[in-house]
């Protein structure tokens, strides 16, 4: 018997990496799934890759009636919304002194106000329905503590994880769970980007910064998108009914809380 069958499923930025990671778990778990990505393009080739119970689902989180609409595509195609992923997010970094107000909004805009209104609309379509659901955000490491560089979305990250806390507690008497996963490095194309930015700002060479990094992740790997599959079945299943505003590390040993 799969853990998530017959559940519908919203998954933000999951055209490709830990959201298509993601998708592709929970529909070899019985789910249907909703690629929601602003590239819709993508989106789609991600859903046709998957498989039949996948589909794709155009949404930028910045703009509400983006949120709106693509909350509503998805109970018309099946039926009802019984989870939400939160995974969209932007990276950047800067030292303190040129950090800019363009780059500061624009991760917010996504990391923070994104979440937390997809959050919101989801949890009052499934209040609506009324018979509960799980909710799960994408923290990261980079959330429990600052780094030099990358204080915007080291400080966007916290915010995820308090606005988990807050919006557990707040919607579990709804028979919502609101839990995070706060991942530690994740190989693929975001952190060829995130190598490339500290390439500049440290002036090291490409790839010496990923290396650096990799050799501190006490499992001796970076980890994989599929690596985190497994916690975002758990808290999406009927097994996490008890865990409330939770943000579970999965990052092969490099912070403990």
């Amino acid at each position: 018997m799969t853990r998530l069958n017959g559940k519908v499923t919203l998954i933000t930025g999951a055209a490709r990496g830990i959201g298509k990671a993601f998708a592709a778990a929970y529909v070899r778990e019985g789910a249907r799934v909703a690629i929601g990505d602003i590239n819709l393009a993508a989106a789609e080739e991600a859903a046709a890759e998957i498989g039949d119970a996948a589909f794709a689902v155009e949404l930028d989180v910045t703009r509400q009636d983006s949120i709106d609409a693509a909350i509503a595509a998805v109970v018309a195609e099946g039926g009802k919304l019984d989870i939400l992923i939160n995974n969209a997010a932007l990276f950047d970094a800067a030292n303190i002194v040129d950090i800019t107000r363009e780059s500061y909004e624009r991760l917010y805009s996504v990391n923070v106000a994104g979440t937390l209104f997809t959050l919101q609309a989801a949890a009052r379509q499934m209040i609506a329905q009324g018979h509960g659901g799980k909710i799960i955000n994408m923290a990261s490491q980079a959330g429990r503590r600052g780094e030099s560089l990358v204080a915007v979305y080291c400080s966007t990250k916290a915010a995820v994880i308090s606005l988990t806390q807050s919006a557990g507690l707040n919607l579990i008497q709804h028979g919502i769970n609101v839990n995070a996963i706060a991942p530690g490095v994740v190989a693929g194309a975001h952190w060829e980007h995130v190598d490339s930015m500290f390439a500049k700002l440290e002036g090291k060479p490409p790839g010496q910064k990923k290396a650096e990094v990799e050799a501190g992740v006490p499992y001796g790997r970076f980890a994989n998108p599929e690596d985190l599959t497994g916690m975002a079945v758990f808290l999406a299943s009927d097994e996490a009914n008890y865990i409330v505003s939770q943000t579970y590390n999965v990052d092969g040993g490099q912070w403990m809380s």
